[in-house]
């Protein structure tokens, strides 16, 4: 093809990509507008509503921003709206200079708010026009440059920078270069902080004697020196310097919204997994290094749940034998769907078995509905701990002020059980089939699946999920 129609192409398969996202047509001030005019600009998603207060303060200096700067720079905002009829969308819209996923389309909307993992409002996701995602934090990086001098706020390629800190000086970052990294994300004001850091540093000693390619860099969420001092103290790792450009680089390249997180890095820095934690907590021996995601996570570990729709199998009562023959069944469509997220990019399910009853695992039976089950007896001995605040029971998810007595775990688990959920620990299961249900977080619901566990049967009712044939009930 010669140049410019190669660019014409271009240019027309990316407004097919945003068409495809947002609809033939938005809502403009004057009418409606075609969405394929808005080629070759930067589209800010603005998810908000009326009714939100912390939206209502965050709009007019959006619109500021807009009408002064961003809009001369190519940004052009959607507004997708979680108003409860279309009265308050269109008063609310009315006092916005910008255009709008029209209000009818609420099936539409839906579909942004999962694409783009959208848990509350205001939230501003940013996209290049070809519908590829600059950053899920826009609001943060308006917020940061308004005047728009670093439009249209591209993601900074990840770089290990030069040196780190050391417990004898200063680490060149060659050093490590070749090494798989994990970015462990951590602060002394945290208490599950505090509660992770000694296990995660007794496994480090367990993976260099074992001579494992690896090495953890803290990355310090201190609000002061002392406090970064006093907490790296407790480390046998490097760390990135106190208040480095690096920390707040990271948190956004990663999209680290809590703590502590881990972020594995393979040798050649590429993403093994952004949820690493889980996948270390139930690996601390390095069984399964360098901690690729595992096809179907553990629900005691729910990192990425969140992320898609989730497949959920429920197996706490069955034997081990039976677990691993439903877990076979299940495997097939994982490993299926993870061959498609390489492909696309995109994330369309993710699976969870729970193979033991715990915190997680109760709270999604309570959740949907499910028979309730005693907790599973912890490893460990328990023993009577303050109570307070701060704290919850892995037996009943109940926060510490709701409970009655505290038992902690003797051998340093993050792990509280109490009075009540004790009593119950370790009784026998009554017999229950293997229960599968997927998990819609976005929607605040849940699908049920009849039947038994078998590749044809889960991904049955995933075509009729899928088909919108299902019912969806509500947490």
């Amino acid at each position: 093809l010669k140049p410019f129609k190669l660019s014409l192409l271009l240019r027309r398969t990316m407004a097919s990509a945003l068409v495809d996202l947002l609809g033939p047509k938005l809502a403009g001030r004057g009418g409606d507008v075609d969405t394929s005019g808005l080629d070759g600009k930067t589209i800010g998603l603005y998810f908000s509503a009326h009714w939100c207060p912390p939206c209502r303060g965050f709009t007019p200096k959006l619109a500021e921003w807009y009408q002064k700067d961003l809009q001369s720079k190519g940004l052009e905002v959607v507004f997708v709206s979680s108003d409860r009829d279309e009265d308050a969308f269109k008063e609310y819209f009315a006092e916005m200079p910008w255009l709008a996923l029209p209000y009818a389309d609420r099936s539409r909307k839906e579909q942004l708010s999962k694409k783009f993992k959208v848990q509350g409002i205001p939230s501003f996701v940013l996209l290049k026009s070809s519908g590829e995602v600059i950053t899920l934090d826009g609001r943060s990086a308006v917020s940061e440059d308004p005047t728009g001098a670093n439009f249209p706020w591209l993601p900074e390629p990840f770089s290990l920078g030069d040196s780190f800190v050391g417990k004898d000086g200063d680490v060149p970052a060659a050093s490590i270069a070749g090494k798989v990294k994990l970015l462990y994300f951590s602060a002394h004001w945290c208490p599950p902080c505090r509660g992770f850091t000694p296990q995660l540093a007794k496994a480090y000693a367990t993976w260099k004697e074992k001579g494992m390619n690896v090495e953890v860099i803290f990355v310090s969420g201190d609000k002061d020196q002392s406090s970064f001092d006093e907490y790296y103290g407790e480390m046998p790792w490097i760390a990135v310097p106190f208040e480095d450009k690096r920390c707040k680089q990271w948190n956004k390249q990663f999209e680290v919204s809590g703590i502590p997180t881990v972020v594995i890095l393979d040798t050649d820095n590429s993403v093994i997994n952004k949820d690493g934690r889980g996948t270390i907590a139930g690996d601390f021996e390095g069984k399964t290094f360098p901690w690729h995601p595992p096809l179907i996570g553990d629900l005691e570990n729910p990192s990425g749940i969140q992320d898609a729709p989730a497949i959920v199998a429920l197996m706490e009562t069955q034997t081990e034998q039976e677990q691993e023959q439903a877990l076979s069944e299940l495997r097939v469509l994982a490993e299926k769907y993870r061959c498609e997220e390489k492909k696309t990019g995109e994330t369309k399910y993710v699976f969870f078995a729970a193979k033991t009853s715990g915190s997680t695992s109760g709270r999604v039976r309570q959740m949907t509905k499910q028979q309730s089950l005693p907790p599973a007896k912890h490893e460990h001995s328990l023993a009577v701990a303050d109570g307070g605040r701060g704290w919850g029971c892995d037996g009943c998810s109940k926060s510490g002020d709701e409970c009655k007595g505290r038992n902690r775990c003797t051998e340093g688990c993050d792990f509280d059980l109490c009075d009540d959920c004790l009593a119950e620990s370790g009784k026998a299961m009554p017999s229950l089939p293997v229960k599968v249900v997927l998990l819609d977080l976005a929607s605040q619901g849940f699908y049920e699946m009849s039947g038994d566990l078998t590749t044809n049967g889960v991904e049955d009712f995933l075509g009729e999920f899928e088909g919108g044939k299902l019912v969806k009930q509500e947490f």
